[in-house]
């Protein structure tokens, strides 16, 4: 199911697109038109003769004229929405029919139009479904052009016609040696074939005038009459049918349908049972898809200025906060000198964690290290305890998850200053003094790291770093001056305690307990500022395995976080600010816009194949563009190589479409009630700050790992679950980093 429904909603959007560039000819649009060619095949008669051509039977095809005193008008190409309707009232008016040859593309767009012509007493000819040059077709497409065209009649107004007007015809005499298999062909397929004799030349747009003298037969004589009444502005054959109608009336023309003034029977005939019941499916089918590809294309619309908007913001919000923190003598206020405990929730990271204590040992600011070993059962807190290193204990508790382990270690924490950090995340020796110095502004109580990826060289890595630098650090600084920073990092946080204090500590309600945290700290009031010196390298999943199930948790734990914190929109204070500002941006850039960014790439895959495929190419060539800007400027503002972004179209064109699906799949999960676990990450331990020599690993002081309750599965960034998003902390037992403490501890959270 992980895949199955994400599958069948993309491929139910491709139906859709399919369906829409048929039945508005982008697709099989084939638009020649074959040029004169000898008459030799062609028999006398038929050039001479009238333009009704009856070549149904197995003997000689005949021809066919109108009588005298008689207008047959017909009008080609609709119905169109605009110009159908009027032409339709002025025959009504003057009490005159006429015949329709429509294309099925239209037929099964307007049906409602058909089915009007039907009712009104006119005529419905057949005039293909994409209305190709037939000479240059095969059978079997002449066939579907005429089958689909039949469908879209019967499901449009239950009927079949037998009357039948090349595209791009002319008068008999214009017949050829290429288009008269055609003709014949079709009549074996039991259609009359109706050209005509006088071409009002309306859809050249000549003028009024014009086009009424062009239409008026000369001396009394019957005629066919053609007009148009789609394919462009018909304002003009609209005003000339004024005038056209009651004008011939007087003169004593009468206009009927075709098989009327023929004193033929009618060529429609009412189908029923399945061949109706699959029109009125293809009919209804085409209906769905017009309106689902119009509302995909306002959705579309809605996404670019989200977009744009977006990146307007993040440009000028992002400068004025590089502005004001990088200006001379800017300071938070007093130094911030005091110790910090920094907490490292772990789950079986034996890889990773040697690493991750040593960096914090050589902080150049005071810290005390708390290692909070969650029930792993790969030694990971014996490896910590053999380094033997000052200030650093580990506290062992039965498996319960990273947001229990936290608590407990903010219980065991000595400081009024707590920074929490992962097990597999690695700090420079300035990380920890660069994070706090913040809280040198009594109204902070909270700050965001600035997390880089370490494994950057591989090409997953690589587009990691591009979302990282560009989509994460970018946007913490857009936040920050915004007031509404929606998440502290779980890589690279700090805290007050007495912060924390107020808000409960950490919760379990949630998979992304880093964004409910924060939440709760703006709800509580408290200010929350970004540090972007306080640089943490962490390992970025390198498989698309492990990718998809942290992205997966992170967009799912944030709509948890969301719901959670929904009644801030309509609160006072701190948190009715927080909600109606924060929640709204948190849900429109991180939980709307990219469910609806798939777009952009679905309609660029659309235009390239079906066209126009040069202005689509130039639209989201403009769309990179911004995009490159954007990214290029985050890297100046973190002082990253440009080199990474070679890879930015390749990540917009594959990595950004795995991102889209997690999200889809994050919805369908919260739509349908379902519950996600904690996914353990397979680190490589491979990341060290920069400069810094790889950690060395000690051999641990025992194999097992004692009061290790462990089972079920553990979460990828430093804490596992068995239970999914809850779970309450055991009984642990903590040791110095002699090994020379143990006891029973309590989680403070039930």
């Amino acid at each position: 199911m992980r895949y199955l429904l994400p599958l069948l909603l993309l491929l139910a959007l491709f139906g859709v697109l399919v369906m829409r560039g048929y039945v508005h000819s982008e697709i099989v649009a084939d638009h020649r038109v074959r040029p004169p060619a000898p008459t030799g095949d062609v028999p006398g008669h038929i050039l001479d003769g009238g333009p009704v051509i009856d070549a149904r039977g197995k003997g000689e095809p005949t021809s066919l004229r109108i009588p005298d005193h008689r207008i047959v008008l017909t009008f080609d190409d609709g119905p169109d929405p605009e110009w159908t309707p009027k032409v339709l009232d002025e025959l009504k008016k003057y009490h005159a029919h006429a015949v329709f040859f429509v294309t099925g593309t239209m037929a099964s767009r307007y049906p409602a139009l058909v089915r009007r012509m039907v009712d009104e007493g006119h005529e419905v000819g057949v005039h293909t479904f994409n209305h190709p040059d037939l000479s240059y077709q095969s059978k079997s497409r002449i066939d579907r052009e005429l089958s689909q065209t039949q469908l879209a009649l019967a499901g449009a107004a239950g009927i079949r016609s037998s009357l039948f007007r090349p595209p791009y015809s002319s008068f008999a005499d214009a017949l050829d040696d290429k288009n008269w298999p055609v003709v014949k062909y079709i009549g074996g397929r039991g259609y009359i074939t109706v050209l005509d004799s006088i071409d009002s030349e309306d859809w050249q747009r000549p003028g009024v005038p014009t086009i009424l003298r062009n239409a008026t037969p000369e001396g009394g004589r019957g005629a066919v009459v053609l007009m148009h009444d789609s394919g462009g502005d018909r304002a003009q054959t609209v005003a000339a049918l004024g005038r056209y109608l009651p004008e011939l009336q007087h003169e004593g023309y009468e206009f009927a349908s075709l098989t009327d003034a023929l004193g033929a029977p009618s060529a429609q005939t009412p189908v029923s049972g399945a061949e109706l019941w699959r029109g009125k499916a293809f009919v209804f089918a085409v209906g769905l898809s017009d309106d689902i590809s119009g509302i995909l294309i306002g959705c579309l619309a809605v996404v670019g200025v989200l977009v744009f908007a977006r990146f307007g913001l993040m440009l000028v919000l992002s400068f004025r906060h590089a502005r004001k923190v990088r200006a001379p003598g800017f300071r938070w206020g007093p130094p911030v000198t005091e110790p910090v405990s920094v907490l490292v929730p772990a789950y079986n990271e034996s890889a990773c964690i040697v690493s991750t204590v040593l960096s914090l040992a050589g902080s150049d600011h005071p810290v005390e290290v708390v290692v909070i070993d969650d029930g792993s059962t790969d030694g990971t807190a014996d490896l910590v305890e053999a380094l033997r290193l000052p200030d650093v204990r580990v506290v062992r508790q039965r498996n319960a998850g990273k947001a229990a382990a936290l608590n407990n270690g903010i219980a065991h924490a000595g400081h009024g200053l707590i920074v929490m950090m992962d097990g597999d995340t690695v700090f420079e020796a300035a990380t920890v003094r660069e994070l706090v110095q913040p809280f040198g502004d009594p109204a902070v109580g909270a700050v965001a790291g600035n997390a880089k990826v370490g494994n950057r060289d591989s090409l997953i890595g690589a587009w990691q770093h591009i979302e990282y630098v560009m989509g994460f650090n970018l946007d913490r600084r857009m936040y920050d001056v915004l007031g509404c920073m929606p998440t502290i990092p779980g890589a690279v946080g700090a805290f007050r305690r007495s912060a924390l204090d107020r808000v409960g500590g950490l919760s379990e309600d949630t998979l992304a307990e880093d964004t409910d945290l924060t939440m709760a700290l703006h709800r509580d009031g408290r200010r929350v500022v970004y540090a972007e010196n306080a640089r943490a390298w962490t390992e970025a999943p390198s498989s698309v395995q492990q990718l998809w199930s942290q992205r997966y948790r992170w967009s799912y734990g944030t709509m948890q976080a969301i719901w959670k914190h929904r009644r801030a929109l309509v609160e006072r204070g701190p948190s009715g600010r927080f909600g109606r500002v924060g929640l709204p941006l948190v849900a429109l850039f991180m939980v709307l816009a990219p469910l609806l960014a798939p777009l952009i790439d679905v309609f660029l895959l659309y235009g390239l194949i079906f066209g126009p495929t040069e202005k689509t190419a130039l639209a989201w060539l403009a769309v990179l563009s911004v995009q490159a800007v954007c990214a290029g400027y985050a890297f100046r503002l973190d002082r990253e190589r440009m080199r990474h972004l070679v890879s930015l179209p390749l990540q917009q064109i594959l990595y950004r479409q795995l991102m889209y699906v997690v999200l889809l799949q994050s919805w369908i999960t919260a739509l349908t009630g379902g519950r996600l676990r904690w996914q353990k990450l397979r680190r490589t331990g491979e990341v060290a700050a920069p400069g810094a020599l790889p950690a060395p690993r000690p051999a641990a002081a025992s194999s097992g790992v004692t009061g290790g309750a462990g089972g079920g599965e553990g979460r990828g960034d430093g804490g596992g679950d068995g239970r999914g998003a809850g779970g309450a902390a055991g009984s642990s037992r903590t040791s110095s980093g002699a090994g020379s403490r143990t006891g029973e501890d309590r989680s403070p959270v039930a």
